[in-house]
């Protein structure tokens, strides 16, 4: 169950890994309709509130985001707007009315270059550890996603750049984020991290 303790509150913008979980009787979230409901939502909430989403794993019954957020409370409001958002399109799919989400989301703030990398090689890898591995890369994440579209540009030191500075061996974490990207978007993304953007498009 997901703890109801008071959330940390920051005042710049951080990056945050979220899980948000949905109640037994909704759909399977890896439908392809489930999945273009929940996109569609992303792309309306771009930007919203002072809230960006980074990347992101669409699983059976759960998400997984990193946003960045520019303070606790657009990380309260942000989330509170895409809660009801994707309940909104997904009940409208289901043909239902009522609760989708089982609980508030977890939050957890990354502070540490390390934890960043940490965080956002957990959810882009979380469909493997849950579904084995998949060609090209999970489909249903921001692996594969037209992200111009759907993510959010990085303000905070940490995505742009201090990423770098993980303890984890990064030129080997790159390696495989970078191939479980589809080719046409591994050139791009590689200039990108080359560039110095860090992990947000």
């Amino acid at each position: 169950m997901v703890s109801h303790r008071a959330r940390p509150r920051f005042e710049k913008p951080t990056p945050v890994l979220v899980t948000m979980r949905v109640e037994r009787h909704v759909w399977n979230l890896r439908s392809r309709r489930s999945f273009r409901a929940i996109a569609a939502c992303f792309e309306m909430s771009l930007g919203r509130f002072g809230l960006r989403l980074i990347e992101f794993s669409v699983l059976g019954n759960h998400l997984h985001l990193i946003v960045e957020a520019d303070d606790s409370e657009s990380l309260s409001r942000g989330m509170q707007g895409l809660s009801v958002r994707i309940a909104k399109a997904l009940n409208r799919l289901m043909g239902t009315r009522g609760r989708v989400f089982a609980d508030h989301y977890h939050a957890r703030l990354l502070r540490t270059p390390t934890e960043l990398v940490n965080g956002i090689a957990y959810v882009l890898g979380n469909s493997a550890h849950h579904y084995g591995g998949e060609s090209g890369g999970d489909p249903f994440s921001s692996a594969n996603c037209d992200r111009e579209l759907l993510l959010g540009k990085a303000r905070s030191w940490l995505l742009r750049a201090g990423w770098r500075r993980a303890a984890r061996t990064t030129p080997e974490w790159c390696r495989s984020y970078l191939a479980a990207l589809p080719e046409a978007a591994r050139a791009k993304r590689e200039a990108e991290l080359a560039a110095g953007f860090g992990l947000a498009a």
